[in-house]
């Protein structure tokens, strides 16, 4: 018995449940592809919404909704239109045959009328609306003169309303059944083909309108479900538009209905409010409201058929697939789906764009790796070669045609190679005239030595230009190579800055709002877009200040505390009004901050000077201070110096690494002309977050240091800028600390000073000398007694440019806030 209740249980052990569920899935989605072709393709939905648009009938005798139906699909889906028209025929008879008819003679005179205007008009969509407005009044009129023998004015206006409806309903038509009908929807529904759609909705359920069971009224049930399921999707202003619209229509179809526009309009509106309950609050809110409405109106009679019909609406909500819902919440604006929705289109978006731009960045790498390929095979085999082809032309020019040939190059082929190669050698360096030894030997080996020694020297000219401009391409290449890979770099940075999104902060901005308001600060919005240490972003806004500063004075020194970091209003924008708002941007203030003088002037006293200085904020928490010295005066001068700093301080700014960006300039500044033009540079990086100051100097005079009574010198050695395609640039480093004074100069500040022979020591001297930290004193002091060693005359461009670090304490002290929240309670 065990082992029998043992085999039993063996199958059902050896069921794959999973397997099972994923097969059960596959089933559901082949289903519902099905279904969809059927509804779509086939066109069964056209048949449906055809048929009960065919039964619609408003104030007894009006039907000014299948016309446009057809009009409309015979627009957007001619395939279809055929379908269409049986389908509204169809519902016509169910209502009665004289209204088939009706429908059928619409159709009718739509085609005449169609062929007709198509002779003169050729875009259909134009005159759609009047096509169908002269067909429905031609055979609504010709319908009251068959009818009734004449033409009444009671029948003409109601034939003007008819029409009137119809050129209306062919506009709201046009709008929303291709909402309907599309495989494909769009992303997001505008206010008014979301009012169309409801429209339309409405004016097919106006078919439901005599179909009952059990005094349950079909066109009652479908409403109600309608703005059940709008209000749960949109909320209870989409709930109450759903409400109002669908009542109006319905009232007008049947005058007993009138009473439904408020039943349906509150209930949409509380389910609307309620939709935070899920489905059982939406539902409840319909109760409710279809209750308070029955009662107050038509008493406690039809009470209990308006709850049955309320509850099976509410069935019917219940059953529809949460697929369904959360696709429609897609396309209506202000729902959570739709804010996914669109979160996800812009994160693909910028998926794609950062994509491109590494594409881009992969491309400027690979081209700079093939170019540094170039420059790097300079073998010795390539030179070699070189020196063959050399010796070829000048053994062609001078052997090819001598008796002792064989001899030299057969027989004695090392002797005569070493030889030659030698004597190329020589006179490259120009020594082969002051080499007897040489010019013996080569006398004893070759018959021929006179027109041996011309031709090399014909020869060495084009082979040292040849040399040159190899040279210089490679030069070039190196140069290009080192460029593009700044570029890349740049590239990668961007596209890492593009993929950083913004960080979901809703825990730490509802604790933030809470400090600040238990403080007692009215805030009406925090944004957190950043809670990095040094890279902080946040944005309010509050109400109008009256320009008493509190977000200078009391947030920012409140964060502040809470981030225990100095955090400071980097903008602000006052509210113009007293009941408007305020909107401010904090953030990280930097460690240290720059205060920064000048001093400059012309020689002999002149208006343009050859030298040009500039402080540039790199806006990554870099400072560079630059001073450019052009060759000579003038506005020559000026302009070199002026070129160099300008295309320096672009290059920098957009994030290219400063050797590559001094190499570019110097390329520039090399192959811009052939003139004798170089001009000097030097530069300081400061890093405002940690003082590591680096100093790279072109042909630039020192600089120096002031630290307390210490004064320090820092130079490199490198050539001007431009007088050599290969610059090699030399960085030197130094840790700057609070007080500390930066003196920068050029050439006709340092060299300045008359009799002086040794100028390092003479300006270290000055520099002790100084009782003050003004930078802009400290420059004109300095500036003032270097002109008073001339006796007063200025003999060449003077530039000096005094920078002092300093630790950066905010203006308003932070503002204890321990008891709210602290940093390790925010940033978690």
């Amino acid at each position: 018995m065990e082992k029998a209740e043992r085999r039993m249980m063996e199958p059902a052990a050896g069921i794959n449940f999973e397997k099972t569920q994923q097969a059960f899935q596959r089933m559901v989605q082949k289903f519902g592809a099905n279904f969809q072709s059927v509804l779509f393709n086939v066109g069964l939905l056209y048949i449906f919404i055809g048929f009960l648009l065919g039964r619609a009938v408003i104030l007894a005798e009006i039907l000014p909704f299948a016309l446009p139906y057809f009009g409309v699909l015979m627009l957007i889906k001619k395939d279809k239109a055929f379908i269409g028209a049986a389908a509204l025929v169809a519902g016509g008879v169910t209502v009665s045959l004289e209204t088939s008819i009706f429908v059928a003679a619409n159709v009718f005179l739509f085609f005449i009328y169609h062929k007709i205007f198509s002779f003169f008009i050729k875009e259909q969509i134009k005159i759609l609306p009047l096509l169908i407005f002269l067909s429905v009044l031609s055979s609504r009129l010709a319908f009251s003169f068959v009818l009734e023998g004449a033409i009444t004015p009671y029948s003409g206006l109601m034939a003007g309303v008819e029409s009137g409806l119809s050129f209306i309903l062919t506009l709201i038509f046009l709008q929303s059944i291709p909402l309907i009908t599309a495989n494909k929807y769009k992303q997001t529904l505008k206010v008014e083909e979301i009012i169309c759609l409801m429209i339309l909705i409405a004016s097919v359920m106006t078919g439901f309108v005599g179909v009952s069971y059990m005094h349950y009224q079909a066109e009652h049930i479908f409403s109600r479900y309608m703005v059940l399921l709008f209000a749960f999707i949109g909320g209870s202003s989409i709930g109450c538009t759903v409400g109002v619209v669908t009542g109006l229509i319905l009232g007008l179809a049947n005058v007993g209905n009138l009473y439904q526009m408020s039943l349906l309009a509150f209930s949409g509106l509380l389910g609307g409010l309620l939709k935070e309950g899920k489905k059982i609050g939406a539902a409840i809110g319909l109760i409710v409201g279809s209750m308070l409405l029955s009662l107050y109106g038509e008493g406690s009679a039809d009470l209990m058929t308006t709850l049955g019909e309320s509850l099976i609406a509410i069935f019917l909500f219940f059953i529809t697939p949460k697929k369904i819902t959360s696709s429609l919440s897609k396309h209506i604006p202000g729902t959570n789906e739709h804010a996914q929705e669109q979160q996800l289109y812009a994160r693909k978006v910028r998926d794609v764009t950062a994509n491109r731009v590494d594409q881009f960045s992969k491309v400027f790498l690979a081209l700079s790796e093939s170019f540094a390929t170039f420059f790097e095979k300079n073998d010795e085999g390539d030179e070699q070669h070189e020196i063959d082809m050399f010796l070829s032309t000048v053994t062609e020019k001078t052997c090819q045609n001598c008796y002792k040939k064989e001899k030299c190059w057969v027989q004695n082929f090392s002797t005569t190679y070493d030889l030659m190669s030698q004597i190329m050698t020589e006179t490259t360096k120009n020594k082969y005239q002051t080499n007897r030894k040489l010019k013996k030997e080569l006398q004893k080996h070759c018959s021929k030595p006179k027109q041996v020694e011309e031709a090399i020297d014909q020869e060495i000219s084009i082979f040292q230009a040849n040399q040159k401009l190899k040279q210089q391409v490679q030069e070039s290449r190196r140069l290009v190579a080192e460029q593009l890979m700044g570029v890349s770099q740049v590239m990668e940075d961007f596209s890492k800055e593009i993929k950083r999104e913004r960080e979901n902060h809703f825990h730490q901005e509802e604790q933030i709002l809470e400090a600040l308001q238990n403080f007692g600060v009215e805030i009406t919005n925090v944004d957190i877009y950043s809670l990095e240490q040094g890279n902080v972003d946040i944005e309010m806004s509050i109400p109008y200040c009256q320009g008493h500063g509190e977000c200078e004075k009391i947030i920012a020194p409140m964060l502040s505390d809470i981030l225990e970091e100095p955090i400071i209003v980097k903008h602000e924008e006052c509210a113009l009004y007293p009941n408007g708002f305020c909107h401010v941007s904090l953030g990280s203030s930097k460690t240290y901050k720059i205060e920064t003088g000048a001093a400059h002037a012309a020689k002999g006293g002149g208006l343009v000077s050859g030298d040009s200085y500039s402080m540039i904020d790199l806006g990554v928490g870099k400072y560079a201070i630059a001073i450019s010295d052009g060759m000579g005066n003038g506005v020559r001068a000026h302009f070199e110096s002026n070129e160099t700093i300008k295309l320096l301080e672009k290059i920098l700014q957009s994030g290219i690494d400063e050797k590559v960006a001094i190499k570019t300039v110097n390329s520039i500044l090399s192959l811009r002309t052939t003139d004798e033009m170089f001009s000097t540079l030097d530069l300081a990086i400061v890093d405002l977050q940690d003082a590591h100051c680096k100093f790279l100097k072109i042909g630039s005079t020192p600089s120096f240091l002031k630290r307390g009574e210490k004064v320090m010198k820092v130079q490199a050695s490198n050539l001007p800028m431009g007088i050599i395609d290969e610059l090699e640039v030399d960085i030197v480093g130094e840790q700057l600390k609070a007080g500390d004074l930066l003196i920068m100069m050029s050439d006709g500040i340092f060299e300045g000073p008359k009799h002086v022979e040794n100028h390092d020591l003479w300006m270290k001297r000055k520099i002790s000398e100084l009782r003050t930290d003004d930078p802009q004193e400290v420059a004109d002091l300095i500036m003032e007694e270097v002109i008073r060693t001339r006796s007063g005359k200025i003999e060449d461009d003077m530039t000096i440019v005094v920078a002092k670090l300093d630790h950066n304490s905010p203006k308003w002290a932070s503002i204890p806030s321990s008891r709210y929240y602290k940093k390790d309670t925010v940033v978690s």
